[in-house]
């Protein structure tokens, strides 16, 4: 009967840390499902804005001209004092092209073909006729260009140049991949046109972004949770290892959460650039620069898989020392709290569950981390706020969205639940600490 009642209050422990623990677990799968959309989507929101595609691609400048000249050409409307103006000055052309034929005319000629041309010319065209012609011919051509016919004409003669380039683009390889893929994107999203394709990118985000913080806040609620089971138990010693090592299981979770979801992101765009061009504006809006998004088990798989030993070299320290450490460390503190005093007191075991601590270097990731992120974001800061220019004619205006990730949070949480963890442990073991 006494031993059923000291197994009830450790059985009802087990039960309610279970629900935790399974809480923690569904809010630590949906934050990982999440970085995971979220680090998808926005990379498909950098490739189909980036700038090698938008203000870098002639088809697109090809595009912005082409319909600023042909509402430029067929809305042209002259008053009369331009068109006097535009008379005058085709009068002056025509003349001076008619003094350049009499000077030819009266070269002199050195074969008899040409006396013969010169003496027909002579004595057969009246050029002070032709000259007296002038100003209605003048006036006839400009009745033509202000024909809505010919503006017509006008603009698809303006567009030649620049079809010519945007013909030249779709031979290159790049354009037509960059097509097949955002044909894809469309595909994919449901979506006809790049800007319906980037509003549901937005709003997608917008959610996952919210969706995301709630879920770490919930793993975060569940920790402070078994901290507070730690408080108001902490005199209740036959509780002590069925709490510790189920206390584990929520560091487990909150490291394997750590490692693979997004810790920091870098995004670097130009958010609108606005020049006037033939009287209207030309705008080009989110060109994105720059974009990564990395988790700690993506930076020490890009750093493995590069060719240079140093990069490898670099990759495998992480691996051991931030990954690995932690792993082995919370795996002794669990055998060396159960396990039999032969085991609990071996030196392998002992070595990992009370001085590994000073060899692990979880820590400083997250030190390493944040300073990468105050540096990159103080770097592109300046960078980014150089290219800003704000005039009547021209105004860029730049974006710098580099921000740390819910993931960082997550690690960081562990870091400080596995010092809690080898505090608490030191006064809970049975066993020699030493």
């Amino acid at each position: 009967m006494t031993k059923r009642k000291s197994f009830l209050p450790k059985l009802w422990l087990i039960l309610s840390l279970t629900a935790l623990l399974a809480a923690e677990g569904y809010f630590g799968l949906r934050l990982h499902q999440l970085s995971d959309q979220q680090e998808r989507i926005k990379k498909d929101y950098s490739d189909i804005n980036n700038i090698t595609y938008g203000l870098f691609s002639v088809q697109q400048w090809k595009d912005n001209v082409s319909k600023i000249v042909h509402h430029q050409v067929r809305s042209l409307k002259m008053t009369k004092k331009q068109k006097k103006i535009l008379q005058t000055e085709v009068q002056n052309v025509l003349l001076a092209l008619i003094d350049k034929a009499e000077a030819l005319v009266n070269k002199p000629k050195k074969t008899i073909s040409g006396k013969i041309q010169k003496f027909v010319i002579r004595n057969f065209v009246n050029s002070d006729s032709i000259r007296a012609q002038v100003p209605d011919f003048a006036k006839k051509i400009i009745a033509e260009v202000d024909n809505p016919a010919n503006k017509q004409q006008l603009s698809k003669m303006a567009m030649g140049e620049f079809n010519e380039l945007a013909n030249e683009e779709k031979l290159d390889s790049a354009f037509v991949s960059n097509g097949a893929s955002v044909k894809a994107l469309y595909k994919e999203y449901h979506v006809a046109s790049t800007d319906a394709l980037n509003k549901k990118l937005v709003q997608s985000l917008s959610s996952i972004r919210s969706q995301t913080y709630a879920y770490s806040f919930g793993m975060l609620a569940c920790v402070i949770i078994v901290l507070g089971f730690w408080w108001g138990l902490r005199k209740r010693r036959n509780l002590h290892v069925a709490l510790f090592i189920m206390s584990l299981l929520f560091a487990f979770i909150l490291l394997a959460v750590g490692l693979t979801a997004s810790m920091i992101e870098v995004d670097a765009r130009i958010r609108s650039l606005d020049f006037v061009l033939l009287g209207e504006h030309v705008v080009f809006k989110d060109q994105v620069l720059f974009f990564q998004s990395k988790s700690i088990m993506d930076v020490v798989h890009v750093l493995i898989s590069q060719p240079g030993i140093d990069s490898i070299l670099v990759g495998v320290l992480i691996l051991v020392f931030s990954i690995l450490f932690p792993i082995v460390k919370l795996s002794s503190t669990g055998i060396h709290l159960l396990g039999n005093k032969k085991l609990a007191e071996n030196k392998v075991i002992k070595y990992f569950a009370f001085q590994s601590g000073k060899w692990s270097m979880a820590d400083v990731i997250v030190i390493a981390i944040l300073m990468a992120y105050i540096g990159l974001n103080g770097l592109l800061e300046s960078q980014l706020r150089a290219l800003n220019i704000k005039n009547d004619s021209l105004t860029i205006l730049t974006t710098n969205n580099t921000a740390l990730q819910p993931g960082y949070i997550i690690f960081i949480s562990f870091v400080l639940y596995g010092l809690i963890l080898s505090t608490i442990l030191k006064f809970i073991t049975p066993h020699d600490a030493r």
